[in-house]
């Protein structure tokens, strides 16, 4: 088991996600004491009888003051069995782009419904969200458990109409957990509650702590080395005169002195002759580790290139099917011309034709739209300046990803994912656009 999950957390408006990530700060211990004063002094001054742990995360005043999270935080917490990084991303309808970067990374995610409400069109759409990116592992945290009558049957109903959502968007039962909760009272968080006595599951703790998943965030599939190339080094001095290295973060697989590896998009073939770190010389290197690689060959190497295992090495592409989540406030056109970030290389790049439009509330596709707009999601084609060495994203979240970039101002546009991710999802008919 990994000892550390990056996870984020995703819901509507006023479902309680940050009372939930304040309860997890809390009840870990990971908040120190003035800091538990201040929110105690805050909730007096409000008229509350407890303290309000909303306060411990957001931290924004413009937050504050709307009541609502608007930007992605990073928390740090940690129980004797695992370490954990969490997204807390916002839940309003105009930030899902917010939730596409703090879910992109994520190992789990905790997706908050308010059982007052049950599954809504924002649920439906933040799942829709993270199936596309690939989000191995959910937890339904059915908050507010406390305010329903009916408490035992509302959970009921509510997982029925999630898993059924789920399925569709290709999440097997083994991979969701849910877990009925009052993120404001501590109820099945990290203490079991004798409030809920229909349900005989683990705390959100318990399962964070125990929940499996593979160690490289990015992985999906076994794949063998990808290192994209981020520095070529040479110091030129009297002490180093001949050195020669790549550096750069391993990607995906492992490498070690001796494997034969290929430079792409050029498909030279050499052999690794050393790894080189700031504290010495590394007899293998795995997934997420930031090394120099030295070759037995003087081949071309170029920021922007591929190191990769021969053995099933991506083919390089010029013209490719994209799925992408549209981040800008001006829509996206067909022959849009931008540049395109892949790895660590950055091309030119022309948008082609809008396939289809997906419609998250209904599971349906629109063919053909004119144009996408923000935080609309879309399959397209692109075709690029320079040939990418990219994975389908089905394979690997890392070397399936890219960056949709403005030319003019360096502004993110759009998340991509290499390939069709919308035929993961059961869509069903096309609407007319």
């Amino acid at each position: 088991m990994s000892d550390l999950l990056r996870l984020a957390t995703a819901g509507s408006v006023d479902d309680g996600k940050s009372t939930l990530v304040g309860r997890l700060l809390y009840d870990t211990k990971s908040v120190l004491a003035d800091q538990i004063d201040a929110v105690t002094r805050a909730s007096v001054d409000k008229g509350l009888d407890t303290p309000d742990l909303s306060l411990l995360v957001d931290g924004l005043r413009a937050e504050r003051e709307q009541g609502i999270t608007i930007d992605v935080a990073y928390r740090y917490f940690a129980t004797p069995r695992r370490s954990f990084v969490l997204a807390d991303t916002p839940g309003h309808v105009q930030y899902t782009r917010n939730t596409v970067s703090g879910a992109s990374t994520a190992q789990l995610v905790v997706l908050l419904v308010d059982a007052r409400k049950g599954v809504i069109a924002q649920t439906r759409k933040h799942a829709a969200v993270l199936a596309l990116l690939g989000v191995p592992k959910l937890v339904l945290a059915v908050n507010k458990i406390d305010l329903v009558d009916d408490p035992a049957r509302v959970f009921a109903d509510i997982c029925d109409q999630f898993n059924a959502l789920t399925r569709s968007l290709g999440w097997s039962p083994e991979d969701v957990q849910e877990i009925p909760v009052s993120a404001l009272h501590g109820d099945n968080v990290a203490v079991r509650s004798e409030n809920t006595p229909y349900y005989d599951g683990p705390t959100l703790i318990e399962h964070l702590e125990s929940v499996p998943v593979d160690a490289d965030v990015h992985g999906r599939h076994e794949i063998g080395l990808r290192f994209p190339v981020q520095y070529v080094i040479r110091p030129r001095t009297a002490e180093f005169p001949d050195y020669r290295g790549y550096a750069g973060q391993v990607a995906a697989g492992s490498v070690r002195p001796g494997d034969e590896v290929v430079i792409l998009p050029a498909g030279t073939r050499t052999t690794i002759e050393r790894i080189d770190t700031a504290d010495g010389e590394l007899d293998v290197a795995h997934a997420g580790r930031s090394v120099t690689l030295i070759l037995a060959d003087d081949v071309d190497v170029s920021r922007g290139d591929v190191i990769a295992a021969p053995a099933a090495a991506p083919e390089p592409i010029g013209q490719f099917e994209a799925t992408v989540c549209w981040l800008a406030e001006k829509p996206l056109r067909p022959g849009a011309r931008l540049l395109l970030k892949h790895g660590t290389r950055t091309t030119q790049a022309i948008v082609g034709t809008l396939e289809e439009r997906f419609d998250e509330q209904t599971l349906t596709s629109v063919p053909t739209p004119e144009s996408l707009e923000l935080n609309e999601i879309a399959r397209i084609t692109v075709r690029v300046a320079e040939p990418i060495a990219a994975d389908d994203y089905k394979v690997n979240r890392r070397t399936g990803s890219f960056l949709l970039i403005d030319p003019a101002g360096g502004n993110t546009l759009a998340a991509g994912l290499v390939g069709n991710s919308l035929a993961e999802i059961e869509l069903g008919d096309r609407v007319p656009a």
